[in-house]
Formats: structure tokens, sequence, C-alpha cells
């Protein structure tokens, strides 16, 4: 990865989102492909642009979305609707690619996130020269953060 960025700047990253909005500890996975989530899972995005260009992911166990979801909405789980937590997944991207984005050279831009439903099962692997996966595990689901660096043209 060109960019200065690593495992430790994506766990700190989740960290920050995770315990101090939420109050919720998520332990990092001791290798990526640990990480594996079923179809249904939800996806969260963000691109960014600039002097570096590429996306950050989020993908949460649908378990761990709705908790998450409900926990921002200060509600009872059985309350969240599948509406709640894919405008909840859209935030949590946001915030820890937010918080990535300070690691990155500048400009930077960051567009709206984008969330999903994921129709097919998704398995972390191993970095790449040009990605970074951290996993994440919670008794309610596992979380995975990707940073994807893309060829700025």
């Amino acid at each position: 990865m060109r960019a200065q960025l690593d495992h430790q700047c994506v766990i700190k990253a989740s960290n920050q989102f995770w315990e101090m909005m939420l109050a919720m500890h998520l332990d990092p996975l001791a290798a990526p492909r640990e990480f594996s989530a079923a179809a249904g899972h939800l996806l969260g995005a963000v691109h960014l642009s600039g002097v570096w260009e590429g996306e950050i992911e989020v993908r949460l166990a649908e378990g761990l979305a709705y908790e998450a979801t409900a926990a921002m909405m200060m509600q009872p789980l059985e309350s969240v609707s599948e509406a709640d937590a894919l405008d909840a997944i859209k935030e949590i991207a946001n915030m820890i690619a937010g918080a990535i984005k300070s690691s990155l050279p500048r400009p930077c831009a960051m567009t709206v996130p984008q969330s999903r439903i994921a129709s097919q099962a998704f398995r972390g692997g191993p970095a790449t020269s040009d990605s970074i996966s951290v996993g994440f595990r919670h008794a309610s689901g596992e979380m995975l953060v990707r940073v994807i660096e893309l060829e700025v043209s």
C-alpha cells in the first residue's frame, strides 16, 4: 500500500468509533481471513479521492449491524428496521473512513457513504499490495474494515 496506513491505523479508527460513540468494544481478529459474513450482511462504503484514491468498506454481520443501530438510535433492538440499519452502516462507514482519512496525504475528499445488503457471502483475505483488511469480533457478530487503494489516474 503506497499510503502510510497499517493495521494499527485501521484498528485505532474503528475503536475510536465503537468505543467513543457506542460504548461497544470489538476485538481485532488475529488474521482478516478469519472474517466471514453470510449473504445478507450489511456493507457500507466510502470513496476517497485526491492525492490518495481508494475505497473504505465496512462489512458487518447482520446481528452486529442491528445491535449497533439500536445503540445509535437508543432504541430497543426489536424496533430496528432494515432501513434504520442501512442508514446506520452509512454512518459507521463515514465515521471510520473519516478517522482513516486523517492519516492520508492531502488533499483528500470523501464521497457520501453508500450502503446495501450484500447478496453474496464474503470471506476476508490477506493484505495485498493495494489493500489492508482488519477483522473484528463482538458477541453479536463480526466486522471487517477494508481499505482499498486505487491507481490515481
